[in-house]
């Protein structure tokens, strides 16, 4: 089989974070199955401006040919069947609006349905909440589908790679992102040690 994730865009604010990854994983031979909710397309218009969530838009047009867009409603779609195999998936900006549907087992879009075919054929997903602070809804969330086999990976970034600008933000949650996902990538997340100024 060859290299492909399935990523799901929901309504929380943070599409920097979602397109910066579809790009890398696009740059890195991955074809990329792409869900994006009512909310999610709203928020990639009043973040990026991004009129139509299609490849174009997402990765540009050198590398639109390695994503799929499917329609959030379309549940005859590939990645709503278990039969379609896949490295993982992962929800980037992951709302708690999606995070409490999914630990409910609730299905009514196709990011949601993807996740939980996800989950039952023990594949893995991601769950890059950004929402904060968290109710004790969200909480017991998280630890329901951690009990279940997902990875909750909060989108909160590190600053001991001393940023300069919101996109080396961006960058360091993208890298931590694709370490979880097992791919390669060049960005600066890598922690190398640190000085004893005490000596």
């Amino acid at each position: 089989m060859h290299h492909r994730v399935v990523i799901g865009i929901s309504g929380a604010s943070g599409a920097a974070y979602s397109v910066r990854l579809l790009k890398l994983l696009a740059e890195a031979g991955v074809e990329c199955h792409v869900a994006v909710t009512a909310l999610g397309r709203r928020m990639l218009f009043e973040e990026l401006e991004i009129k139509k969530a299609n490849p174009e838009a997402l990765v540009g047009g050198d590398l639109a040919g390695r994503v799929v867009i499917h329609g959030d409603n379309d549940f005859g779609a590939l990645i709503a069947s278990g039969t379609f195999q896949h490295d993982g998936m992962i929800i980037v900006p992951c709302s708690s609006n999606t995070l409490n549907s999914i630990a409910s087992g609730l299905t009514n879009t196709l990011v949601q349905r993807a996740a939980a075919v996800s989950l039952k054929e023990r594949r893995k997903l991601i769950i890059a909440h950004r929402e904060s602070p968290l109710s004790e809804i969200d909480i017991q969330s998280m630890a329901k589908l951690n009990q279940a086999g997902a990875i909750i990976a909060p989108l909160s970034p590190g600053f001991y790679m001393l940023p300069k600008t919101v996109e080396d933000i961006v960058d360091f949650m993208a890298g931590r992102l694709m370490d979880q996902l097992g791919y390669d990538h060049d960005l600066p997340v890598r922690w190398t040690g640190s000085v004893n100024t005490e000596a």
